[in-house]
């Protein structure tokens, strides 16, 4: 069997890096391309055909709902599979479906149904991109470049998130939302075009394929560990909280942006723009602070940052007020980009790479199971409460789960465990050797 030093031992530093270069402008371009969907489905919903909360609340749910009913399958499909070509068939998936937007757009039969169906079919894409992806970066780049690595993902993935919405907010009223949404096609094309360039002979070897297991037994063995291990349920506990949380007020922030605060569509695209610079400056401090004070410690006080900052959204007012959104999110992309460079850095180091695909894609069932859910809820509550006060509730939600870091098994030392977990042994999960967190 192969061992992760083995897996990890041949890759060459990231500045020599090609494949991790490919890897890294691939998703970055078509992070850039997503976050400007993200802002033209909703200003179409509302102004286009006058959506209120409860279709911005399905809306919002149905891109996250395949991770329900696919992600347990999709992490067993790729741990049986090679992740990159999972990725590049998931890009070409994705490229048709949102290609139906404007076409339909253009023949003047686009609906409510069909925004909905397209973000359906968008996000079953996403589970298996997503899933893959989270297997194939450790087999890009050494064990001891990982931190690194992710920082320099997720920060791009913060600076398209930072252009995205105001891309697509400019784009949607200068020209129309069919022509904004041709930019997202484009990007996944070229996702799918970095990862074809990519050099396989000069990847890690790939970790030992479990294809003579039923694919049921896989998925038993990647509930058992991640409901098992403290650190995994921890984690992932206080992942679909939050998830749910920023879902559920993200899910009405547009609507509360253009029909309560007055926004033009570009005003709206620069607000969530500006908010997400948070995010680039999380993604670039991660890795300084886990040296600083630990990633255990970098963790909680991360948590921290992008907890309460929440409610600020809800406060905001029109006109300056609008400010109070691009502020809150500030704090909250900062604490909870950062927060994810960490933990996917040490998840990729704890996890054998055999299992790493079944644990992730586990973990993201329960992450992002939540996110339809709490479309649907905040949708409800929008419509039965109001739009603010279901803002600050998902926000206060939020800021709550951000605390809990108190109380979990990272809640005091200094570091999570420095090696990875040990593997299957007779059937059964092994313990990983005792942490230095106290």
């Amino acid at each position: 069997m192969t061992t992760p030093t083995d897996v990890l031992a041949p890759q060459p530093t990231l500045a020599r890096n090609r494949n991790f270069r490919l890897l890294w402008v691939g998703e970055g371009v078509s992070v850039l391309g997503s976050m400007t969907t993200t802002v033209i489905f909703p200003l179409i919903a509302v102004t286009q055909f006058d959506a209120g909360p409860f279709w911005m609340g399905i809306l919002a749910g149905a891109i996250w709902l395949p991770w329900l009913v696919l992600g347990l399958f999709a992490g067993a499909w790729v741990d049986r599979s090679d992740p990159r070509r999972v990725m590049m068939r998931a890009d070409l998936v994705a490229a048709v479906v949102v290609s139906t937007v404007p076409l339909a757009w253009a023949f003047e039969i686009l609906t409510l149904p069909h925004l909905v169906l397209t973000a359906l079919g968008l996000g079953c894409s996403t589970v298996f991109f997503r899933t893959a992806y989270a297997a194939f970066v450790p087999r890009v780049v050494a064990s001891s470049d990982l931190e690194r690595a992710n920082a320099r993902i997720y920060g791009t993935e913060s600076a398209m998130q930072v252009g995205g919405p105001g891309v697509g907010g400019v784009l949607v009223q200068a020209f129309s939302a069919a022509f904004a949404i041709v930019i997202d096609v484009v990007s996944f094309l070229v996702s799918w075009a970095c990862l074809a360039r990519m050099r396989p002979d000069d990847l890690c070897p790939a970790p030992e394929k479990p294809d003579a297991q039923p694919m049921l037994r896989q998925v038993r063995e990647g509930i058992s560990i991640v409901a098992r291990d403290p650190y995994f349920r921890f984690m992932t506990l206080l992942g679909s909280l939050g998830n749910f949380a920023l879902t559920g007020y993200g899910a009405l922030l547009v609507l509360f942006m253009v029909r309560d605060l007055g926004l033009a569509p570009g005003s709206v695209g620069l607000v969530l723009a500006f908010g997400s610079i948070g995010g680039l400056l999380g993604a670039s401090v991660a890795t300084r602070t886990s040296r600083w004070l630990g990633n255990a410690g970098a963790l909680r006080w991360l948590q921290v940052v992008g907890g309460p900052p929440a409610l600020l959204i809800g406060l905001a007012w029109p006109g300056t007020g609008a400010a109070m959104i691009a502020l809150g999110s500030f704090f909250v992309g900062l604490g909870v980009v950062g927060a994810n460079v960490v933990r996917s850095s040490f998840r990729a180091r704890y996890t054998p790479p055999e299992l790493l695909g079944r644990t992730m894609a586990t973990s993201a069932v329960l992450n992002f199971g939540t996110m339809p859910l709490a479309g649907v809820i905040a949708g409800g509550l929008g419509t039965w409460i109001g739009v603010r006060e279901t803002i600050l509730l998902m926000a206060g939600v939020h800021a709550l789960g951000s605390l809990a870091v108190f109380v979990g098994p990272y809640a005091r030392g200094r570091d999570l465990p420095d090696q990875p977990m040990a593997r299957w042994t007779s059937g059964s999960i092994a313990t990983a050797r005792k942490s230095n967190v106290t």
